[in-house]
């Protein structure tokens, strides 16, 4: 076989006029350096919203985690005054602890997400920006803030021998987790509902407001009539508060939970969530 010769669209032409077609590499799904331009897109959205939230003044970004901190505070101490009735002999300030940081760490989320869309439009004209990055660093700075919020007044409390550490800090983390899923996934779902209706933003206030009684937060699964049990666990973030304070407390109380039905439920409402945002990706009109 002779020396080849170029041809059209790459292939190469021998001198006995057989076409050799040249390799070809297997077909990838993420182009190299895909993570790495997300990455920066996220961090760039990260730090855009903190400065346009918080500011530079003052503590500036530092507020992402005092504010939850001084509301679960503010919670902890007037349950503290009132001796609010919680169904255990737990320590009050350790049950509002892991109740109301719960509280905060789903119900923050979606506040934040619905109508985020409509202040962003303008930076939609930057191709490797979309629609669900805006969402999703909204729901990573509120995760970042519940969480050092959640972490550092735990470490306070242990330091001050207010509360037991925990007994199960993986069995923490794995309900925090499950509780972040929860209020990211519906965070997203109707952060891209609200884009094409306002009575999302209308009507997620008053809503949240009637699930906070209901989540977990202020009583235990295990201390309600079994009827009123049943019903409740239907409500997907009681069994995340439960995981975490079943990790907290260990064998002090009885837990109820139940993964086969909280991990389906998150799956399926992930998975509405995107398809939402990839209909309004495509109905979006950058301003």
């Amino acid at each position: 076989m002779g020396h080849p010769d170029r041809a059209a669209g790459g292939r190469a032409r021998t001198s006995r006029g057989l076409i050799v077609a040249p390799p070809v590499s297997p077909p990838s799904s993420i182009p190299p350096g895909s993570w790495r331009v997300q990455g920066r897109v996220l961090k760039a959205l990260l730090l855009r919203e903190m400065l346009t939230r918080y500011g530079r003044h003052n503590i500036g970004f530092l507020w992402l985690f005092v504010e939850p901190m001084l509301f679960t505070l503010g919670v902890a101490a007037l349950w503290t005054a009132a001796e609010a009735y919680h169904g255990s002999d737990l320590p009050i300030v350790a049950f509002a602890l892991t109740g109301y940081s719960s509280v905060l760490l789903w119900r923050n989320m979606p506040g934040r997400c619905i109508g985020a869309l409509w202040s962003n439009l303008s930076l939609l004209y930057h191709r490797n920006i979309r629609v669900l990055d805006i969402y999703v660093a909204r729901v990573l700075l509120e995760f970042g803030g519940a969480t050092i919020s959640f972490a550092g007044l735990s470490l306070l409390f242990i330091a001050i021998g207010s509360i037991d550490p925990p007994r199960n800090i993986l069995e923490v983390v794995g309900g925090w987790l499950l509780i972040a899923w929860i209020g990211a996934a519906v965070a997203i779902f109707l952060g891209a509902l609200s884009h094409e209706s306002e009575l999302v933003d209308k009507l997620w206030h008053p809503a949240s407001y009637l699930i906070f009684p209901l989540s977990g937060a202020a009583f235990l699964v295990d201390a309600l009539p079994p009827v009123a049990r049943e019903y409740v666990l239907y409500i997907p973030m009681v069994h995340g508060t439960e995981i975490v304070r079943e990790g907290f407390f260990g064998t002090r109380i009885t837990a109820h939970y139940d993964l086969g039905y909280v991990v389906p439920f998150c799956l399926v409402l992930t998975l509405l969530a995107l398809m939402t945002t990839r209909r309004v990706a495509r109905r979006v009109v950058p301003e």
